[in-house]
């Protein structure tokens, strides 16, 4: 059986595959997996994103399953316990980040309406011939970000959150002769 054509940066790594295959980009409502997806996008900020689904595991452990209530109450000692954690990216700002943001989605009363009222409701469709024409950013992932900066987010930049829109399938950015484009 032939492998179906895939957007070039799934690569071969199985966990890379079945990212692109089963997740990325599939439309996300859940408030708890729209929050994760935006901590983990933020997290892959200097790294490779093989290296955060590498982590992924161990991000969700050590932080209580990306569950805000938990995580907007974390201490001090928590923080020296996360950066203790040599199962994750152990960076301080990311850390703290992670806390601030999951003490600022408990201020939203819809995250996920909020999340996706950026493109009303509806993942936008793209049609790429080639990852090259793939944005960084757009007008909409600026607006995301500064909403969320107003709203006391951090490490939630446009392209963050540009990042963050593909992988939670606010937009399909799978390459026209990709196999998943348009497959929601």
């Amino acid at each position: 059986m032939d492998e179906p054509v895939r957007c070039a940066w799934a690569g071969t790594d199985p966990l890379y595959v079945a990212y692109h295959d089963e997740e990325w980009g599939r439309p996300r409502t859940a408030e708890r997996e729209l929050y994760e997806k935006l901590c983990l996008e933020g997290v892959q900020t200097g790294l490779s994103w093989i290296t955060v689904l590498r982590k992924r595991t161990a991000l969700r452990e050590a932080f209580a399953g990306f569950d805000t209530s938990r995580m907007a109450a974390y201490t001090d000692a928590d923080r020296a316990r996360l950066l203790a954690d040599a199962r994750i990216v152990r960076n301080r700002a990311k850390v703290d980040a992670f806390i601030a943001n999951a003490r600022a989605y408990l201020e939203i009363e819809d995250f996920a309406a909020l999340i996706w009222s950026f493109v009303d409701g509806t993942p936008v469709r793209n049609r790429w011939r080639s990852l090259d024409e793939v944005p960084a950013a757009t007008e909409t992932s600026l607006a995301m970000a500064g909403e969320l900066h107003r709203r006391g987010f951090q490490f939630v930049g446009p392209t963050i959150c540009y990042a963050f829109m593909q992988s939670a399938g606010l937009v399909d950015d799978h390459v026209v002769d990709c196999f998943r484009h348009g497959a929601g």
